[in-house]
């Protein structure tokens, strides 16, 4: 009787133990496992606020998109670093739609992907070494920062155009 007990309750143990795969068991190359549960995920925690992120993340690395034209890479490390900072452009979009970070879930998220979808294009672009598409991407990077800035930065208004001066005659 005692053995039987045993037996039973060594079988209830190895019915609830999570049982290992072989890699021929696992998830088919060509279909996506299942994200884990909500409950089980570790949740994100933000390091620096928004002003923090902007300034230390955002503007520098839009700059280096901006100012293609006049900071155009010439050495293999230049091409490296514009590479990092288009690819932490498009992060810094992620971090954006973080959800302690998101503002809300319809129009912040509609601004973040506008900087996602350029920061994409233009990673794509510096590891091809393509001055022109870079460059072709300011107003599309523009629009992404302007969009965002007027929806949620208070008192936000554009940068308007340098007035244009007529040339001086002698």
């Amino acid at each position: 009787m005692r053995t039987l007990g045993i037996l039973l309750l060594a079988v209830m143990v190895l019915a609830q133990a999570p049982t290992a795969q072989t890699p021929a068991a696992q998830t088919p190359a060509d279909q996506t496992p299942a994200a884990p549960s909500t409950s089980s995920q570790i949740p994100f925690r933000s390091s620096g606020t928004m002003g923090e992120l902007m300034v230390n993340i955002i503007y520098p690395t839009s700059d280096a998109i901006f100012y293609i034209s006049t900071r155009t890479p010439s050495k293999p490390e230049e091409w490296i670093d514009l590479q990092a900072k288009a690819m932490m452009l498009a992060e810094s979009a992620n971090l954006l739609m973080m959800p302690r970070r998101a503002r809300d879930q319809d129009r912040w998220m509609k601004d973040a992907t506008l900087l996602l979808d350029v920061g994409i294009a233009a990673f794509r672009a510096a590891k091809a070494k393509d001055v022109e598409a870079l460059a072709a991407l300011n107003d599309q990077l523009y629009a992404a920062c302007v969009t965002c800035h007027a929806h949620y930065r208070p008192n936000y208004r554009p940068r308007l155009p340098a007035p244009q001066t007529p040339p001086q005659t002698p």
